[in-house]
């Protein structure tokens, strides 16, 4: 009797093993590879590279990429590439009876900041004139709301007051704590401020910040499309 008992559990414990095993296989290397690893591996050549900045308003690091190569970059391969902000990188979140807190690499002036910057991702359309406007913030982000001000008129961005209503409401620190789980949930852990990936992959960074463009196009491929604008800009 004993020994028919271990043997039950024996072939539970095995058949619990294997169905562990085959949804590992399943979700693993289909649905959840993208999350942690390159899409590159199953992005059809002419979609777009998919690039993310993960950053923070106050820091000169990510002042320098998105200054220096994020815009520039974007403004002559824009058809080959999608953009995704993420501003919030080393906080911290916190959340007690219901309200919204954080804590900031660069103190608390750069939590108002961010906010400003997540509202504004938000609330522009237009991906370039998103881009815009976020580089011009983050040149002077040492006052938060004339920043927004300043560069959404230097811009041309009519709705202004949409970014502003964001940030007075509930909506810009949901959308704070929002960009903290998805920056957190980043393998492996961010390390370094700004952290760009491309297709989902880390690998490469001193290349990315250094040259943005150039570690697009190789990921681009061979398309016609991407050969012309990789040529004629390399």
């Amino acid at each position: 009797m004993i020994a028919a008992r271990k043997q039950r559990w024996a072939i539970i414990i095995l058949v619990i093993f294997l169905i562990g095993l085959l949804l590992r296989i399943i979700f693993f290397n289909t649905t959840l590879m993208p999350l942690t690893e390159s899409r590159a591996s199953y992005r059809q050549i002419g979609m777009p590279v998919l690039v993310v900045v993960y950053y923070e308003a106050l820091c000169p690091d990510s002042k320098f990429f998105i200054t220096k190569q994020l815009l520039d970059t974007y403004k002559v391969a824009a058809d080959i590439m999608e953009v995704q902000l993420v501003p919030y990188g080393k906080a911290t979140t916190k959340e007690e009876n219901g309200k919204l807190s954080f804590d900031c690499q660069h103190g608390a002036l750069e939590c108002q900041a961010n906010v400003y910057h997540a509202c504004a991702v938000e609330s522009i359309g237009d991906p370039l004139v998103r881009i815009e406007v976020v580089t011009c913030m983050i040149r002077d982000n040492r006052f938060p709301k004339e920043a927004m001000l300043r560069c959404a008129e230097e811009c041309g961005l009519e709705d202004k007051d949409r970014i502003q209503k964001c940030v007075d409401s509930s909506q810009g620190t949901a959308l704070l704590k929002l960009n903290g789980e998805v920056t957190h949930a980043l393998r492996p852990s961010i390390t370094f401020i700004p952290t760009i990936t491309i297709d989902g992959s880390q690998g490469r960074q001193p290349s990315i910040l250094k040259n943005l463009l150039s570690e697009v196009c190789k990921a681009a491929g061979s398309s016609d499309l991407a050969n012309k604008i990789c040529k004629k800009n390399i």
